[in-house]
């Protein structure tokens, strides 16, 4: 890859994490239109945005209710996407005090912490595309707010577009051509997506994970061995019975520093709200959900996954099927726009 990729920076993980620091620590909002494309696309939880100023809005917003937020870069997965791009997956660990007015209302002065994941498609230096999801239920809850009356105020525009069918996700995702290396590592997840996530086989999470496999997920818990993995899961997908998840980007890089080989996945999950009333009163309508895991290896194994999902993302669409969603389609809801995190995922 040239390194007219991610100049002037000496890879892109430094890119990405100074590129944060620039737009987040020292509060270089303005910085975001050099940042991004003019018209790119953010993909969030809520739907999808095009363009950079609403980016640079929601950014003020975000930083003006939480000034005192800082966002850890945990890991940044990265990989070539031709000479001139490259894709990442940067996961970072959020924590501050709700010390301004924000659109959820006056200050809690309560702190919080969450994770976030953004995947990010750069061509020499401008983000073009990205995905992006954050544990937005955990701040929510330890803000002292009720999420079910929170995710009654969201708007949903939804996502543009169709998702193609994808001939090998391993060969071309939705961030274009990828590299063929770190394959057995790439196959292992596939293959425990297939197995374990959508056909079921829970029994043969042994065969994928490490005896002392960690899983981060949603509301910020924290699940331990395979015994763990399976009942994190078993939460995710009862109320959703009939869901099956589609990966639609894989990225891999090794790096000691970060412990070996890292796999991330950018995944959607499509299935219908018609088994255990997790969110309310059940509807038997459709729930799409935007999520992205980081898998780390060792030994040949998956050691520790990092889940992001927002699962007020589900009950926002919950509430819209039954009706009692008060604000009107399209309007910006209490969380800022979809592509609020810039840079990576601030």
């Amino acid at each position: 890859m040239d390194k007219i990729a991610y100049e002037p920076y000496r890879d892109p993980e430094e890119f990405i994490v100074e590129w944060t620091d620039r737009i987040w620590v020292r509060r270089g909002i303005g910085l975001i239109r050099e940042n991004y494309a003019p018209e790119a696309i953010v993909h969030g939880a809520y739907g999808t945005s095009k363009g950079v100023e609403p980016v640079v809005r929601s950014t003020l917003m975000k930083i003006a209710a939480f000034p005192g937020r800082v966002g850890q870069a945990e890991d940044v997965v990265w990989e070539a996407r031709g000479n001139d791009a490259f894709l990442s997956s940067h996961r970072v660990f959020s924590s501050g005090t709700h010390t301004g007015w924000s659109a959820y209302g006056p200050p809690t002065h309560r702190s919080f912490s969450s994770r976030t994941i953004a995947n990010c498609l750069y061509r020499r230096g401008v983000m073009e595309e990205e995905w992006v999801v954050r544990d937005e239920y955990a701040v929510v809850r330890q803000l002292g707010l009720d999420p079910f009356a929170v995710a009654r105020t969201l708007a949903f525009p939804g996502w543009d577009g169709v998702r193609a069918p994808l001939a090998d996700v391993l060969a071309e995702g939705d961030s274009g051509a990828r590299p063929g290396h770190h394959r057995a590592e790439c196959e292992h997840v596939l293959g425990l997506v297939d197995a374990v996530w959508n056909r079921r086989m829970l029994h043969e999470v042994t065969e994928f994970v490490a005896r002392d496999v960690t899983c981060h997920s949603s509301r910020e818990r924290t699940l331990t061995r395979p015994d763990g993995y399976q009942l994190g899961l078993l939460d995710l997908l009862s109320p959703l019975p009939d869901a099956r998840f589609e990966v639609r980007d894989v990225v891999a890089h090794d790096s000691p520093a970060h412990g070996g080989v890292r796999v991330g996945v950018v995944w959607w999950l499509e299935g219908t709200y018609s088994g255990t009333p997790a969110y309310g009163p059940v509807t038997d309508s459709p729930v799409t959900l935007l999520g992205s895991s980081q898998f780390l290896f060792r030994d040949g194994r998956i050691v520790r996954e990092w889940r992001v999902y927002d699962e007020l993302s589900i009950m926002a669409q919950v509430a819209r099927a039954r009706g009692d969603e008060p604000s009107p389609s399209g309007e910006q809801h209490p969380l800022g726009e979809p592509g609020e995190l810039p840079a990576g995922g601030g």
